[in-house]
């Protein structure tokens, strides 16, 4: 069975294509709440055929998104190009794992989703570090529960924010600069980011462990938190597929729903 996952931060969106046994596609799109069934399927159909694929060859879809207004024309996509109702995380499958927070229905697609992920593959209690638009720190129960966690303003947000309020602050990219006192205003902010990115993960890990009182692992997701890569202790393991792995475990564990 093809399986087409779909994974919708703020900022991005993951399409990727699993075959039954490996995933041997994946592409990146700017996420646009606007964007119509009809325009993903083009742009989605021009792709595929890049891998000598199609929609028609697509047999399943499942959905996990933080833009509530997005998922009616992905759900669409599904429905009109895959002829398959899609399995949506918050909406009509089973976790399988407890959600222990104050109001269940708060806890955001992607985290739940990167929980399962890495229960799978790591044992003991967790903490999953995950930096899109915002950086979350998320507690997993060593049964697999979600416990909470903390959210805070994203590498690149606060990149942008330093810029727009700053006249005199250029817009930059985020790296790891040669130095930690900066000796231009780039290499400053370059610093101020990345070290203080640095001192932010470190410093709630740390907080984290000493209030939760058993030991745990530390595992760090998402295209931003690999920049930290060799800068800190603080991770212990940095995982890509942590996301896709919990999409697909999701999926089996929900084999009623968009089934023909």
């Amino acid at each position: 069975m093809m399986i087409l996952a779909i994974e919708q931060g703020n900022t991005n969106t993951l399409f990727a294509v699993h075959d039954g046994q490996d995933w041997i596609a994946q592409w990146r799109s700017a996420t646009e709440a606007s964007r119509t069934a009809d325009e993903y399927a083009v742009w989605l159909t021009q792709l595929l055929s890049m891998r000598g694929l199609s929609l028609a060859a697509l047999d399943g879809c499942i959905i996990s998104s933080v833009v509530p207004q997005s998922i009616f024309n992905l759900r669409n996509l599904s429905r009109r190009y895959l002829g398959v109702e899609p399995r949506v995380i918050g909406d009509n499958v089973e976790l399988g794992i407890a959600v222990r927070i104050a109001k269940p229905s708060e806890a955001g697609a992607d985290r739940l989703v990167n929980a399962i992920g890495a229960h799978l593959t790591y044992p003991g209690d967790l903490i999953v570090i995950d930096s899109g638009t915002a950086t979350t720190f998320d507690v997993v129960a060593a049964d697999g529960a979600f416990e909470g966690g903390i959210i805070a303003p994203g590498v690149n947000l606060s990149l942008q924010a330093l810029h727009e309020a700053a006249a005199m602050l250029p817009r930059i990219a985020i790296q790891r600069p040669a130095r930690v006192i900066g000796k231009d205003t780039v290499s400053n902010m370059q610093s101020g980011v990345f070290w203080g990115y640095i001192a932010l993960i470190e410093g709630l890990v740390a907080r984290i462990k000493a209030e939760w009182g058993r030991p745990m692992t530390v595992i760090g997701t998402g295209g931003v938190v690999s920049l930290f890569e060799g800068a800190t202790h603080s991770i212990d393991r940095f995982d890509p597929d942590l996301t896709l792995r919990g999409l697909l475990e999701i999926w089996r564990r929900n084999p009623h729903i968009g089934t023909t």
